[in-house]
């Protein structure tokens, strides 16, 4: 991204009969998201959460060399979503990860919205992985505001091992939160990764701010220490069997095999 703005180079030129015609509308969607960056500039939201996000970073021996973003929504009309994605651009430029580096899905996305991501240089995930995203060995953030329990639940089982978990940070809702409003019969049942986790997780909470009560309500900053990993029994790493969700009553979770349409949260 260029400095103080997201205009691909050339993306402002006059085109054309259709091709016009979307580079036109692009162009519209790009020009809001560049008033969505100066929002949370102006307003100190991203000064204020600029310190929460930097916290897990002091003491990690490598700070996130990949990101993983899910379930955005419809940012072309959503100004939540647009504001979550101008944040996500944001964090990408504070921790110095390259666009291209950055990978996103969300079965909402029109083909508009996917051409103006990758005019941001960000990459498109192929496929749903229904939040099963392995780090791989390379420290990673998660971006994931206002997604389902079961997104995370799945992310944390795909990487449950002390190694992996410590390379992760996940920006989404707070695991505190969950824990407080769910029956603990319930968590432990139907999310026993993230009821699992909790003693091995640190967690900051994003600022309240009067213009994004909805936005970023209930947003958290969480890692997983390697000591604190490795003071968890042997037991809550001995059980890996793959979340099923057969009982769960409100999964808010988009499978692959679903067909129906789906609308993201935000």
């Amino acid at each position: 991204a260029a400095a103080g703005g997201w205009f691909p180079a050339g993306g402002r030129r006059r085109r054309r009969g259709r091709a016009g015609e979307e580079a036109a509308e692009g162009g519209a969607v790009l020009r809001r998201l560049q008033e969505a960056r100066d929002d949370l500039l102006s307003s100190g939201f991203w000064a204020a959460s600029a310190g929460a996000v930097r916290a897990p970073l002091a003491g990690c021996a490598e700070p996130p060399a990949h990101c993983v973003c899910y379930g955005l929504g419809r940012f072309s009309g959503c100004p939540a979503a647009r504001h979550q994605l101008a944040f996500l651009l944001l964090l990408l430029e504070e921790l110095r990860v390259p666009p291209g580096r950055c990978a996103l899905f969300d079965p909402a996305f029109t083909a508009r919205e996917e051409a103006a991501l990758e005019q941001l240089g960000l990459r498109l995930l192929p496929e749903n992985e229904e939040g099963k995203h392995g780090v791989e060995g390379s420290p990673t953030l998660f971006y994931m505001v206002h997604c389902g329990k079961a997104l995370y639940n799945n992310l944390l089982w795909r990487n449950w091992s002390v190694g992996a978990l410590s390379k992760m940070v996940i920006i989404g809702n707070s695991f505190r939160g969950i824990e407080e409003r769910l029956l603990s019969r319930v968590l432990e049942r139907d999310y026993s990764y993230i009821a699992k986790v909790l003693k091995g997780t640190e967690e900051v909470a994003l600022p309240t701010h009067p213009q994004y009560l909805d936005t970023f309500n209930d947003t958290s900053v969480h890692w997983f220490p390697l000591q604190k990993l490795k003071g968890l029994s042997p037991e809550v790493w001995n059980f890996v069997e793959e979340p099923t969700y057969q009982d769960c009553e409100d999964l808010e979770i988009i499978r692959k095999e679903d067909r129906a349409e789906w609308h993201s949260p935000a």
